[in-house]
């Protein structure tokens, strides 16, 4: 009876790739049909891929893919934020670099003590309201920032609003460890603020270290597509150096993105090297940004999220409510306290409404919320607030952020043309 069995598995492990393959063309496909439909529209791609995400779920087969934490954290998430840091503007990051910071760190704790707190008044368990509000304080301005692109929003404003998104994730997901293992019962309070700044420097360290390495062996390959290779061995690898050893893989993976795209240029990478790897992590970058919100349609049931509506609006308060907190009175009053003393200037107005309405949520989020220990208590209705939340962001935020722009006037002459 062996063999029978043996070529049983062989079979279904035959049909189950296949349907592997299958699935992932009909991702790409529908990708691409979304992206057509929308390219001149005012929606955002990625706001109709969440739609079309919801639908499939809700009126889908009957076997729906399963969206685990490891496919949005370790498969998506690490190529896309090596291409956003190494992309970004080095020039312009260190101009607004304090606002980034601001925004990256006290932003992301004073959004979850907000959310923390509405919650607990609530009636959610202190402990478990930090879980939530710790999960939802990282942004994810994907699809306002291809909205910036296609509006031609100022340079400093978009690198403002990308850093931010790519700081605070590495930051939220620490604070997210935190909570959970103060939750579980498995780190003590006092030791929170030690385990939080070492998670930042050893990461910071380790990302800067294979970066450095990774690129001087591009400089020595000489061969574009040699060089592409360890580009991708970057990215990923660091993220998994870091997760191996209990640290941050996002906040090593920007670290080593960022020095790709600024000591690639010192030590001599090619213009023909920095070509070949843009338009590969571009392609790239769309390929992963299409899957992301695909899944987080995917992710989200529409009827498990009526039981928790309470919950969920006012955790959407509590994030607009901190959000407000941050951008107005710290990076705003702050700014304008800096320019008073003549040590920097003021962020102009429209760009702190701006950056009040692009703090919406993404993968980030739906793949914590779905990483949660399945002992912890009342995680489905964690996950359904989560899912609430991300979903109002996305589809209320996101859809909005353009009308927004326009009428700021925070767009260029070529774009209104």
């Amino acid at each position: 009876m062996m063999p029978f069995a043996v070529a049983g598995e062989a079979v279904e492990t035959g049909e189950a790739t296949l349907y592997v393959v299958e699935l992932f063309v009909l991702l790409i496909a529908a990708a691409t049909v979304v992206a057509l439909l929308t390219r001149r529209s005012g929606l955002p791609y990625s706001v109709a891929l969440v739609a079309l995400g919801l639908v499939i779920a809700a009126f889908g087969p009957t076997a729906p893919l399963v969206v685990t934490p490891e496919l949005v954290l370790i498969v998506l998430v690490p190529g896309l934020v090596f291409e956003a840091a190494y992309r970004l503007d080095f020039g312009e990051l260190r101009r607004t670099y304090i606002g980034v910071a601001i925004l990256a760190i006290p932003g992301v704790l004073v959004s979850a003590g907000v959310v923390a707190v509405l919650l607990t008044l609530a009636g959610l368990p202190p402990s478990l309201a930090f879980i939530v509000g710790a999960i939802v304080s990282a942004t994810d301005p994907v699809s306002v920032i291809s909205t910036f692109k296609r509006l031609g929003a100022p340079t400093r404003l978009k690198t403002l609003v990308e850093a931010e998104s790519l700081f605070n994730d590495g930051t939220a997901v620490v604070v997210f460890s935190i909570a959970v293992a103060a939750a579980t019962g498995t780190v003590a309070p006092a030791n929170a603020i030690f385990w939080f700044v070492g998670t930042l420097v050893v990461s910071t360290g380790l990302g800067l270290v294979i970066g450095v390495v990774a690129t001087r062996l591009m400089v020595y390959a000489e061969d574009h597509l040699i060089e592409l290779a360890i580009s991708v061995v970057m990215a990923y690898g660091t993220y998994l150096a870091a997760d191996r050893i209990g640290q941050s893989g996002i906040i090593a993976t920007v670290v080593a993105g960022l020095v790709l795209g600024t000591y690639g240029r010192r030590v001599g990478l090619s213009d023909a090297t920095f070509d070949a790897l843009d338009q590969t992590w571009e392609f790239l970058a769309f390929m992963l940004t299409a899957f992301v919100f695909l899944l987080i349609g995917l992710a989200i049931s529409v009827g498990s999220l009526v039981d928790s509506v309470g919950l969920i609006a006012i955790g959407v308060v509590g994030i607009l409510v901190g959000r407000a907190i941050v951008v107005y009175v710290v990076l705003g009053g702050g700014s304008r306290i800096a320019r008073a003393s003549g040590h920097g200037r003021a962020v102009p107005s429209a760009w702190l409404h701006v950056l009040f309405w692009a703090g919406l949520r993404g993968a980030i989020a739906v793949g914590l919320a779905l990483s949660l220990p399945e002992d912890l208590p009342q995680r489905n209705e964690l996950q359904a607030i989560v899912f609430g939340i991300t979903l109002f962001t996305l589809l209320v935020q996101g859809a909005t952020s353009g009308a927004l722009l326009r009428r700021l006037g925070l767009q260029s002459a070529e774009s209104v043309a």
